[in-house]
């Protein structure tokens, strides 16, 4: 079996496993709790949390743990909204935000508040210009995710930043879900921005689990009311298994980045130039620096992309179309919409998305697949 669908979700890695087991069932106590269980359990939430952000580079208090990727994106973008509201009502973001920050943004919209959809060029990055013009006196948000999850463009978050230092009371947020791990920590350290969301199920840690960073002196409303954990920001009884299996997940992650980078881009390569060679294929993630290493999005002219996903499956090779989260609906990809690929093409689109664990050898039978595949196709076709 070859698992090229990682940007969907990833294998717990053993070892992390290994860690949520062990907690799971020798620190069972609430974290909350005055007895002597309860603050083991309290002390091991809190090493966890200075081990995140140890590696992150920021303070232990400007690390709070939620359920994964989705709560991460509601809470920061309905949080500043309703604790700026004074402030004003606008919102901007981009058309190629994940659904988490899209729909959230039109829950926004039916409760009064403006939002700017940021278009964006042929290949998927908005224009900091157009950011710029957008900005008004009544901006109290501005969101852009770091790398798009269906054609791994990395957006443009330096120029970004550069901007909105002149905007010093606008949140800039960025949905950071497929960027850890992925050799942009210059980038998702940027002074200027002032919320992160990650998720564990991206890096091997288990599913339900995620953070985000919020930099101190920053204010969101809580979403999530009741006993007062997180700092009273976020309650709930924490997740402890799994936040210290995430803790686990991301110091592996980060050990030896530059090399895994590397092993991805050099998969990655190998795939785009075999596919390159073919009339009928259109690639859209291109081999530059402004794209992720892990995500390459294609289509075979012709061929919708679900029938193309279960070609592969065919040979035991699991890829997807380009989105996990609307795959099933049977909706073309909202971000080829927005990049004004006609919804003939688009709706031939598939994305491989790939982890240190993939190698050559991998790729090797991929394009074997891939060259039986193609011929198939061209006689269903003719």
């Amino acid at each position: 079996m070859i698992y090229f669908d990682n940007s969907a979700t990833t294998k717990v890695a053993p070892a992390v496993l290994e860690t949520y087991t062990k907690v799971s069932q020798q620190i069972w106590g609430n974290p909350s709790s005055l007895h002597k269980m309860g603050e083991q359990a309290y002390l091991l939430l809190e090493q966890a949390r200075k081990q995140i952000a140890d590696l992150l580079g920021v303070m232990p208090g400007e690390i709070f743990f939620t359920s994964g990727g989705t709560e991460g994106d509601n809470w920061v973008i309905k949080g500043t909204a309703f604790e700026k509201r004074h402030f004003g009502n606008h919102l901007i973001t981009s058309q190629v935000e994940h659904p988490a920050v899209l729909n959230t943004m039109a829950q926004l919209e039916r409760l009064g508040y403006e939002v700017t959809y940021l278009p964006v060029d042929k290949n998927g990055q908005v224009n900091p210009a157009d950011l710029k013009a957008a900005l008004r006196k009544d901006t109290i948000l501005v969101s852009i995710m770091a790398v798009n999850n269906e054609v791994g463009a990395i957006q443009p978050l330096r120029e970004i930043a550069a901007i909105l230092d002149d905007y010093p009371r606008v949140h800039f947020h960025v949905d950071a879900v497929q960027a850890l791990g992925k050799g942009l920590g210059e980038l998702l350290s940027l002074d200027r921005i002032d919320f992160l969301t990650f998720s564990g199920h991206k890096f091997h840690a288990p599913r339900g689990i995620g953070f985000i960073y919020a930099k101190a002196g920053r204010k969101l409303a809580a979403l999530m009311a009741g006993g007062g954990q997180e700092q009273n920001q976020r309650s709930g009884t924490e997740n402890l298994p799994a936040i210290a299996a995430m803790a686990k997940a991301i110091r592996l992650l980060l050990t030896d980045e530059e090399a895994k980078v590397a092993k991805q881009q050099a998969v990655r390569k190998m795939i785009y130039d075999h596919l390159a060679k073919f009339d009928k294929v259109t690639i859209f993630s291109q081999l530059t620096p402004n794209f992720a290493p892990h995500i390459l999005c294609f289509t075979i002219d012709g061929v919708r992309g679900e029938t193309i996903v279960h070609a592969f499956e065919e040979f035991g090779i699991y890829i997807s179309t380009t989105s996990a989260c609307s795959s099933k609906k049977g909706t073309i990809s909202g971000t080829l919409a927005a990049m004004k690929i006609p919804e003939k093409i688009a709706t031939s689109a598939v994305r491989i998305s790939l982890d240190e664990a993939n190698n050559n050898k991998e790729a090797a039978e991929f394009i074997k697949a891939f060259d039986i595949l193609y011929k198939r196709f061209a006689k269903i076709n003719s």
